[in-house]
């Protein structure tokens, strides 16, 4: 079985609408009633996934020396629970209008064992499940017994049994997907499926197409789910499919999500709740971002939804917040020309930010004392050694006092750095530079336009290989480009 851990959403403080559950009328309980044979005195909890390893409990309820316990309370809001007993072990019921029924079943295994009543859901969930787990044991038994049979002949008997047995096992699904139509067990069925890709034209390499392939597969990979049904809110399918989408079948980079979120959204927008679960995910996802410049997909989604109001916050400061994120992070996009800093050298002479000359600046914002940047720091300065042709370092110090930051200095060794200081004090370095901890790093090209922001220092080395390559290729489809080529950016 497997573990999984309790947790709740709390991010950006969205109200609860985004849970999806609507307050019930006092008149309308649900009472589930069961037996587990093997368990005894102990408590179980009634939970609804929400996300694929994580659950939101809604009831408990003591188990007496038979295993007998009872669920009830104010009306649930539909989908797939968890009943979860000790040590973790769970198994799952689907909660729809049908709120009052019992089941029966054993430790020894949750599935086989089930029996329920007044519930056709679960009568239909664990028919489904119970009739392919046969089909299953009768395919071990297939390869059981070809360990003992090895021969030519056996095999090609046991290879038509398999087959003879995967027909068997399609052939009921289909049957019973189309006998069941109308139940949610149907649908989380259908959502669970791979999209089926038919067999591709030929590229012309005289290959089979693995583009078309893969564009099938993606135009069809929400067809099998309803987006307009909130009940998958209350699974671990819905955030697992859009965590694939996403992540795996959408190019990262801020036009193609903002265009794919849109489009679910779109898609979902007759559902308030999946609509808002979606416009949350993209919104939380790309705040901060591991994928360079994609925190765009974070302003497009805050500026649009929540600034907006279309996206619901528990009250006016939260969107203060959100405002206050948006503010700080506006300037920051990558492609924006850096605000210039107001700094200092050691012998207090201001630092020209803007007549910095050097194909590349790289800004580095830190602590004297912090344990990461003095960590960063001898890093850094490799790099900056192996750099040097054409990039410059600007290492501005954030906080500590001005003797700090010149022990600093001769500490490390960083003399030939440009090495400012603030000594107005007036820089709010959190508000100007999104410097909520420290090192933060910017890599700016010549005309101080940020090309990465919040950048390792350890991956420094493997940006600046990657920016070579792209002006190679630049160069070998346009040479004449590479002098006037400009950064991409808003």
């Amino acid at each position: 079985m497997k573990k999984i851990v309790c947790t709740i959403f709390l991010a950006l403080a969205v109200t609860a609408s985004l849970l999806a559950q609507t307050t019930p009328k006092p008149a309308e309980r649900f009472r589930i009633s069961g037996q587990i044979k093997g368990l005894k005195d102990s408590t179980c909890v009634l939970a609804h996934w929400y996300g694929p390893t994580q659950y939101i409990p809604k009831d408990t309820a003591k188990v007496d020396p038979q295993g007998r316990m009872v669920f009830e309370g104010d009306k649930l809001p539909q989908g797939l629970y968890l009943v979860l007993t000790p040590k973790q072990r769970y198994f799952e019921l689907i909660i729809t209008d049908e709120q009052s029924f019992s089941f029966e079943t054993d430790t020894t295994n949750f599935v086989s064992n089930m029996k329920t009543k007044g519930s056709k859901e679960n009568d239909a969930f664990y028919g489904y499940q119970q009739q392919m787990g046969k089909f299953y044991e009768e395919s071990q038994a297939i390869d059981a017994q070809r360990k003992l049979r090895n021969d030519a002949v056996s095999n090609a008997m046991f290879n038509k049994k398999k087959e003879e047995l995967a027909k068997q096992a399609q052939d009921y699904r289909t049957t019973f997907l189309k006998d069941k139509a109308g139940l949610f067990t149907v649908k989380l069925l259908s959502a669970s499926a791979e999209p089926e890709v038919p067999n591709p034209p030929k590229a012309a390499n005289g290959r089979p197409d693995s583009l078309w392939q893969f564009n099938y597969y993606k135009q069809h990979y929400w067809d099998g789910i309803d987006l307009t049904d909130e009940r998958f809110l209350r699974t671990p399918i819905f955030q697992r499919k859009l965590e694939r989408y996403v992540k795996e079948l959408t190019v990262q980079t801020a036009d193609s999500l903002i265009k794919e979120g849109e489009s679910l959204i779109a898609k979902s927008k007759s559902n308030k709740d999946v609509m808002l679960y979606i416009i949350y995910y993209f919104t939380s996802q790309y705040e901060q971002p591991k994928i360079l410049g994609t925190d765009e997909v974070f302003l497009h989604m805050a500026e649009k939804y929540y600034l907006t109001g279309i996206m619901p916050l528990s009250d006016e400061s939260a969107r203060d917040k959100v405002r206050e994120r948006v503010n700080i992070l506006k300037p920051l996009m990558n492609g924006r020309v850096l605000p210039a800093p107001t700094v200092s050298d050691t012998l207090k002479r201001p630092i020209d930010f803007m007549n910095i000359k050097s194909e590349y600046l790289v800004v580095f914002l830190y602590d004297p004392e912090c344990g990461h940047c003095r960590e960063a720091t001898p890093k850094l300065k490799k790099f900056s050694e192996a750099h040097k042709k054409d990039t410059r370092i600007l290492a501005i110090a954030v906080d500590k006092s001005p003797e700090d930051w010149k022990k600093y200095i001769r500490e490390f060794g960083v003399g030939e750095w440009l090495n400012g200081y603030d000594f107005t004090f007036r820089t709010n370095y959190r508000q100007q530079y999104d410097v909520y901890s420290t090192p933060v790093v910017y890599v700016l090209d010549k005309d101080k336009r940020i090309l990465a922001r919040r950048m390792p220092v350890e991956q420094l080395d493997d940006y600046f290989q990657f920016l070579a390559r792209q002006k190679q290729d630049l160069a070998k489809k346009d040479p004449a480009a590479v002098k006037t080529a400009a950064p991409k950016g808003k």
